[in-house]
């Protein structure tokens, strides 16, 4: 049975690290070139799986300052930093998001039930008209804004949606929310309420 050894012999020019050193021909160029970019490709997605190593709920911000943003639209400005002094649930979401429109009727109820609390919700679509149309086939009754540049988000590392980071009154992130969530769980409603 061949080794690599033999095939290296057999073929020198197509087995990396072959016994001959002589030109290059296509083949040996064209797989070389694979090689390269699949070392490239390889770092790349270590580079995502580490960044999605983040996606957790306890991410490297829990205990840390929420990092303040302000965000205009449509003739309205937001800025996070405004409502240090009570909680605040930061959700990121967009339109086009399933889970993120499962859970607006909970985030809903939630506000109408906690009203010390505040529910902001960044939306980060970049067509307004989109926009405009989930809030009104939804109805989202708490306080949302559109971040078509998708600053405040990246802020957080959120690249994957919905999100959401319970903010403590003194402006601390204390717990990341991944994916919808029953907003109104005891569980969660209990928690809220203790920050």
């Amino acid at each position: 049975m061949p080794g690599k050894r033999s095939a290296a012999r057999a073929f020198p020019r197509l087995i990396p690290g072959g016994l001959d050193t002589g030109a290059c021909g296509p083949l040996e160029s064209i797989i070389r070139d694979m090689a390269l970019h699949m070392r490239g490709s390889v770092f790349l997605l270590s580079l995502l799986l580490a960044a999605g190593c983040d996606r957790g709920d306890h991410p490297r911000q829990i205990g840390r300052p929420a990092p303040d943003f302000t965000i205009s639209d449509s003739g309205r400005t937001l800025q996070l930093s405004s409502y240090r002094g009570r909680v605040v649930l930061l959700n990121f979401w967009a339109s086009w998001c399933a889970p993120c429109v499962e859970e607006i009727p909970a985030l809903n109820q939630l506000q109408r039930e906690m009203p010390q609390l505040v529910v902001v919700g960044v939306d980060v679509d970049e067509d307004p008209a989109a926009y405009q149309r989930f809030l009104a086939q939804h109805e989202v009754d708490f306080l949302t804004i559109r971040d078509a540049q998708r600053r405040s988000n990246a802020l957080y590392g959120t690249f994957v949606f919905p999100d959401t980071y319970a903010i403590d009154r003194g402006g601390q992130i204390r717990r990341k929310f991944v994916s919808a969530q029953d907003w109104t769980s005891p569980e969660i409603v209990d928690y809220l309420s203790h920050l």
